[in-house]
């Protein structure tokens, strides 16, 4: 199990959401977020509505979602801009992973295709939470090579998701 734990910049919660860790390629770490996974963070809380798998990659300023096609909203993509990725182990078959969610995201719809969302969220946070200039400029550098890379579909925003959805359907 793996336990994916987000906070804000100033430490506030964010979203808490399980999966299951299916395994890593050349681009990094892949878990499992099923349909019917209870998830929270403060003032909201659901059951995830579709099938989803996570990438945590090796290096960078980001985490990347894929969801399958029953996303009732049509989200195909979803990456979050995020920085002090890290990994811990809580239970001999658990381990969180935490990051600060750093606003800014780059989404794919099939109604609205690729964009940058979340700026004014961003401008809003960079104010009020002190952002360092070189961390904003970081973020947004990363939020353009993101929209780059997925929307001329580079590896691993070129269809890979689909064999680690279908892997993650298999388990118990």
């Amino acid at each position: 199990m793996v336990v994916a734990r987000n906070r804000k910049y100033d430490g506030t919660p964010h979203w808490v959401v399980p999966g299951r860790y299916l395994g890593s390629d050349s681009h990094g770490h892949w878990i499992f977020q099923g349909t019917g996974e209870f998830i929270s963070r403060p003032g909201a809380a659901l059951y995830t509505p579709s099938d989803a798998v996570l990438l945590v990659p090796y290096s960078g300023d980001w985490v990347a979602t894929f969801f399958d096609e029953a996303h009732p909203d049509g989200v195909e993509l979803y990456i979050d801009l995020a920085c002090e990725l890290s990994w811990k182990r809580i239970r001999p078959a658990v381990v969180e992973f935490h990051m600060v969610d750093m606003d800014l995201d780059v989404v794919r719809t099939k109604d609205r295709g690729l964009y940058v969302d979340d700026e004014d969220e961003f401008d809003e946070h960079r104010r009020e939470m002190h952002y360092p200039a070189g961390l904003c400029a970081r973020m947004e550098s990363a939020a353009a090579a993101l929209m780059d890379a997925a929307a001329s579909r580079q590896a691993p925003f070129d269809g890979r998701d689909a064999a680690w959805l279908t892997l993650g359907r298999t388990l118990p």
